[in-house]
């Protein structure tokens, strides 16, 4: 019996060394054939995408991006069991170890070794560069240290790269899909002044949007007012008895902030006026058209001061306060008792969330709603009526746990899952004074953000005049300059700061022209862009050179500067998820300094040394100029600084 068993296995083993005796073989073959049919078409479809990649499309290539494809692709060939395997490239820092450098080599043999496996880096970098695909990009790999790639780009490539650039402008790096973006931000409060904490939410919410509208997303800029609440009671009450004929006879209030201080001081002092200012808020509630009138009155005078800063910083945006989430406030109530999620505590309604260590308090004791109520109707509108998919909320880092808890009870009664749609809060720190204090005038009081707005414009006109620019500008030409220099200068100085920390306002620190300023920035483009002026050579000999003439990248500093253009796109997406602005104000100034590197070893225009006249211009050259100024024109841009074109 044994002996037939081995017999027969002998003969099982001999039939699958033998396929064709089995019947397999036509199907074997036939499946061949196919995948070999598969390979020449994914082939085909690979050359043509490299070919459509080396035309260069009219968007920027993000070049992180794709030598990322391109590690990422080579990376699964080397080592395919390993899952989720790390993909880190960068930008090399220094030029001798190439352009860019994939660092993943060292990450993965750590991986492996937690799993049983040890693998010597270097041979794993060797084995992704053995299966980098052929690209469009690279122009050669080389290992270094323990595992570092060290890759070197084509220079002909970045060369049609900068071309594309000059011709089609600078264009953002297609879209996956257009989402919805909606951005909360400056949200003052009727009857108060705006002070430099909105200064801050404004300049970093308007400068988000720009972001997110120049990469092709659809967003709506959301201005949300306090507009609401028993303040407004003493205000109507206080607006009765100074102004009897409001109704018919728009009373001119002139400064509201002490209209504000007059009516408080009456609430706190006057028993009577008390007891007025609540009735009044009761019949602001239930919509009395006196009392709405009333109501319109202060909120109009307010939307006048505020406009006023809005004008000067160049912003944007549409008022949707409190009131307008009011009607929405008891569904809101009622969708959270209705799946079992309130608690009662001392006649107060309030919602606990979890991992929350504060509830929210939906419904006062008083049954009145809160700020709480009104943060989560405001996020289920912008959710479900909007239909958002990125929600940024610009406020001070005081307010990160509120929101924190706002958004825990969000995502517990359904209303968004974290991992489609973005929820977050973008907080920011306190400005200081350069006695690093909070920032208040010397009576203690909170600065209005008029007269630093005022303030500035007189500073940059004085440091104008200390250059002698009035002696050389136009009176509206220097009135340009003028505002450009003092918004400029005030936007660049919170911006170029990381918004997470507190930031020292100095008008000395942020009128400098040398060092990361906007004042540095904005005259070094100024000198930019006058170079072609000053060698007449107009826009339309420079959109036919840019035609004609290739991008040469022979000297170093030439190919330092083509490559430090082409890295805009990685700047933006680095932005993009982690909204951080600083990144942007850095770059520029990288920018600036790169390109005076360039300036200063690479003759643009050759001049007779006796007579000054132009004998040679070297159009190349030229062509990285405007290529210069065209980056930061639009780095500018979405920073909210308006360069002029004479300074």
């Amino acid at each position: 019996c044994t002996l037939y068993l081995n017999q027969c296995f002998r003969r099982e083993l001999e039939s699958l060394k033998n396929p064709q005796g089995l019947g397999l073989s036509s199907h074997l073959d036939g499946l061949r054939e196919e995948n070999a049919k598969l390979k020449y078409r994914l082939n085909v479809l690979k050359r043509s995408l490299q070919e459509e990649r080396s035309q260069c499309s009219k968007t920027m290539m993000n070049i992180n991006q794709r030598l990322q494809e391109i590690f990422g692709e080579a990376i699964r060939e080397a080592c395919p069991d390993l899952e989720n395997p790390p993909l880190a490239v960068t930008p090399n820092q220094q030029a001798k170890f190439g352009d860019y450098q994939c660092n993943s080599a060292m990450a993965m043999a750590q991986m492996m070794k937690s799993k049983g496996l040890k693998v010597n880096p270097r041979q794993i970098a060797e084995n992704i560069q053995q299966n980098i695909p052929d690209n469009e990009l690279i122009e050669k790999t080389e290992i270094a240290g323990p595992g570092f790639i060290n890759v070197h780009l084509k220079r002909s490539f970045v060369s049609k790269l900068l071309t594309n650039l000059l011709l089609n402008g600078v264009q953002p790096p297609p879209l996956e899909s257009k989402k919805k973006v909606v951005v909360d931000f400056s949200s003052p409060n009727i009857a108060k002044e705006m002070h430099v904490g909105h200064l801050r939410s404004t300049i970093i919410g308007d400068s988000m949007c720009r972001l997110f509208e120049f990469l092709g997303y659809d967003v709506l800029r959301l201005n949300h007012v306090g507009d609401w609440g028993t303040q407004f009671g003493m205000l109507i009450a206080h607006l009765q008895d100074k102004f009897p004929n409001y109704l018919t006879v728009s009373p001119p209030i002139g400064d509201l902030q002490a209209f504000y201080k007059e009516s408080k001081k009456r609430f706190d002092e006057e028993e009577d006026f008390k007891k007025r200012a609540y009735q009044c808020v009761v019949k602001l509630q239930s919509k009395d058209p006196a009392f709405i009138k009333g109501w319109n009155l202060i909120c109009d005078v307010s939307r006048n001061e505020f406009q006023k800063v809005y004008n000067c910083l160049d912003i944007q945006i549409i008022e949707r306060g409190e009131s307008f989430y009011q009607e929405k406030m008891t569904a809101v109530v009622k969708e959270f008792e209705a799946k079992g999620l309130v608690e009662m505590d001392e006649g107060r309604k309030i919602v606990f969330a979890p991992g929350q260590q504060i509830p929210l308090t939906v419904v006062k004791s008083d049954g009145g709603y809160t700020y709480d109520t009104s943060d989560l109707a405001a996020l289920r509108h912008r959710l479900f009526d909007e239909k958002a998919d990125i929600i940024i909320y610009v406020t001070d880092s005081g307010q990160g746990t509120h929101f924190q808890v706002v958004f825990a009870a969000a995502q517990m009664i359904g209303w968004y899952d974290p991992n489609v749609t973005r929820v977050e809060h973008a907080g920011f720190g306190v400005v200081l004074g350069e006695d690093k204090k909070k920032f208040k005038t010397r009576s203690g009081d909170t600065v209005r953000l008029m007269d630093l707005l005022d303030e500035g414009l007189k500073r940059s006109m004085d440091k104008l005049k200390e250059k002698d620019r009035d002696k050389v500008l136009s009176t509206e030409d220097l009135t340009k300059a003028q505002r450009s220099v003092a918004f400029g200068c005030i936007k660049y100085a919170d911006l170029s700061h990381n918004r997470i920390n507190d930031y020292v306002f100095s008008f000395d620190k942020m009128l400098d022209d040398r060092g990361n300023t906007a004042a540095y920035l904005l005259y070094a483009f100024t000198r930019i862009r006058s170079i072609a002026r000053l060698a007449n050579i107009d826009e339309a000999a420079l959109r036919k050179a840019a035609e004609t003439t290739e991008v040469l990248l022979e000297h170093d500093k030439e190919w330092k500067l083509g490559k430090c253009l082409l890295r805009f796109p990685e700047i933006l997406q680095k932005i993009l998820d982690d909204l951080l602005l600083h990144t942007l104000c850095d770059y520029l100034y990288e920018l600036a300094t790169t390109f005076t590197e360039f300036y200063d070893s690479c003759y643009c225009i050759e001049k007779d040394r006796q007579t000054g006249r132009v004998v040679k211009v070297n159009m190349w050259r030229m062509l990285l100029c405007d290529a210069t100024a065209a980056i930061m024109a639009k780095g500018f841009d979405i920073l909210g600084i308006n360069p002029v074109s004479r300074m």
